[in-house]
């Protein structure tokens, strides 16, 4: 079913007091890490009516992903960029995906996520986490980082928070469960931290 930008925009708007999608179009959001956190990430945003959504991730899907990630069975042996931009076509065709196949260091964060006015980190790395958070707030830009940090195990979804550190800087989860406690990864929780991350994009944005 094909239907128009200003039909989506409805939609989206459709129980708001004020119009959502004319200023969530005109937000540029960066997720960075296409896994459990990300994949949710950028697809939440893109419900949310983001204009474009500024995706790295260097892997592919594999089996293991699928109890947590957004892909589906179709889309293993795909890179996970091709899969994303795939998947929010179908979520909604005007948002614009641009894509980055590269494995993100201190050599090509800012100039990948420069532009971005957020950046949303799900990486499962502690010195890839460090690397971005560090990298993008110490830059002469005014991005701001919104990080994920604790959100192993199948425990309460109310331990799952949003805490602000600055006024640059945001980090969601229980900051202590870990997947190498042996508590492993469902998608409840991933999704919850997920959700948080979202959603403190959308509130800054929205609220400029």
């Amino acid at each position: 079913m094909e239907i128009t930008e200003e039909e989506f925009a409805r939609a989206v708007n459709s129980r708001s007091k004020f119009p959502i999608y004319e200023t969530m179009k005109k937000a540029v959001i960066g997720v960075a890490g296409l896994g459990g956190l990300g994949s949710n990430i950028a697809c939440a945003l893109a419900r949310s009516g983001a204009g474009t959504i500024i995706a790295a991730d260097f892997d592919v899907v594999e089996l293991s992903n699928i109890n947590r990630q957004m892909y589906t069975l179709k889309h293993l042996a795909m890179k996970k960029t091709v899969a994303i931009k795939e998947i929010i076509s179908e979520i909604n065709p005007f948002c614009n995906v641009i894509a980055h196949d590269v494995f993100i260091d201190e050599k090509n964060c800012t100039e990948i996520f420069g532009g971005c006015e957020i950046v949303c980190e799900a990486f499962d790395n502690a010195q890839s986490k460090a690397v971005l958070v560090n990298s993008l707030l110490l830059s002469d830009k005014k991005v701001k980082v919104i990080s994920g940090s604790g959100m192993a195990g199948f425990g309460r979804a109310n331990d799952i928070t949003t805490r602000t550190i600055s006024e640059r800087f945001f980090i969601c989860g229980d900051m202590k469960s870990d997947v190498a406690d042996g508590e492993g990864l469902t998608a409840s929780r991933v999704m919850v931290c997920a959700g948080h991350q979202a959603s403190k994009a959308v509130e800054l944005i929205l609220n400029g």
